[in-house]
């Protein structure tokens, strides 16, 4: 089913951890954006949005009022910029730090699990997910970067703790549960085109001296994080293959856009010294990427 649009436009961390935890909570509905059309015009594509931080936009603003605090939507998140590219009707349940398990249970006192979003008219749907999955990717950086400090960046100090025990828990947990949330979507929604995004590329292939003050990384645990990143990805990518599901493709068009990229180059802000709170996550331009990655992938009819 080909998706309606107006047009067709270009182009996990500490820090917005702690702040969703000590932030007040809201128990808002769900953000809906719907353009106005004329009598007797196409009705809007019916478009859901669920994921993790990464879809919600966390660290950005403005923030999306509507949207429980703790969830850090924002309104600049690449659902938004999809829906006012496409007209969309967005139903935008994204909230920074979902796992998988949040669609099927709430992931804050009063906010209903996302799939409940999630109908039989619903003829879009776009997600990241995974990431939170047990910790394992925000353990790894959180490690690799108190590793990184204590060894002043040299050596890989935090592959040689972890080995690819970080792997192993993508296997044997992450990816499986990503292929039955694809499930669950289908279920709900079995005639919607459903987008699943992989993560944009939060570190280069190598080492950058310069980087170490923004991203605390030993040198030889940046190749090992950027590994494991690819790893997730190929996971999430491997369960969308195995359930229908469109498999959004972020590393060719993130080569070059890391953390560790100049403000106004890069597409995720570095831990230390970012131009935004959103700390190892997009930024604006990298939501907007997002977004057109998404569009292309998915392809659009003017």
């Amino acid at each position: 089913m080909p998706i309606r649009a107006r047009s067709r436009v270009g182009g996990l961390a500490a820090v917005a951890t702690a702040v969703a935890a000590t932030a007040a909570l809201g128990t808002a509905a769900p953000a809906h954006a719907a353009a106005t059309d004329p009598a007797g015009a196409e009705p809007p594509l019916r478009y859901v949005a669920l994921g993790d931080s990464y879809s919600a936009g966390s660290g950005n603003v403005p923030l999306d009022p509507s949207a429980p605090l703790a969830c850090l939507r924002s309104t600049v998140n690449y659902p938004h910029v999809i829906a006012g590219r496409t007209a969309a009707q967005l139903t935008d349940v994204t909230c920074g730090g979902a796992q998988t398990g949040h669609f099927t249970k709430s992931q804050y006192p009063g906010v209903a699990p996302q799939l409940d979003a999630v109908t039989a008219d619903t003829e879009l749907v776009t997600l990241t997910i995974g990431g939170n999955d047990n910790n394992t990717f925000i353990s790894a950086i959180l490690a690799c970067g108190s590793a990184g400090l204590l060894s002043l960046g040299k050596g890989n100090p935090c592959e040689k703790a972890h080995g690819d025990s970080f792997k192993r828990q993508i296997d044997d947990s992450t990816y499986p549960a990503v292929r039955e949330s694809l499930r669950a979507i289908r279920a709900k929604a079995p005639n919607a085109r459903v987008a699943i995004l992989g993560y944009p590329w939060i570190l280069p292939p190598k080492a950058d001296p310069a980087c170490f003050a923004k991203m605390p990384v030993a040198e030889g645990d940046v190749p090992y994080l950027r590994d494991l990143q690819a790893h997730l990805n190929r996971a999430v990518q491997r369960a969308a293959g195995e359930t229908g599901a469109t498999y959004v493709d972020m590393a060719p068009v993130s080569e070059g856009r890391d953390a560790c990229k100049p403000a106004g180059t890069r597409w995720v802000e570095p831990v230390f010294f970012a131009s935004s709170l959103a700390v190892a996550h997009p930024n604006a331009a990298g939501e907007a990427a997002m977004a057109t990655q998404t569009l292309d992938t998915l392809g659009t009819l003017g």
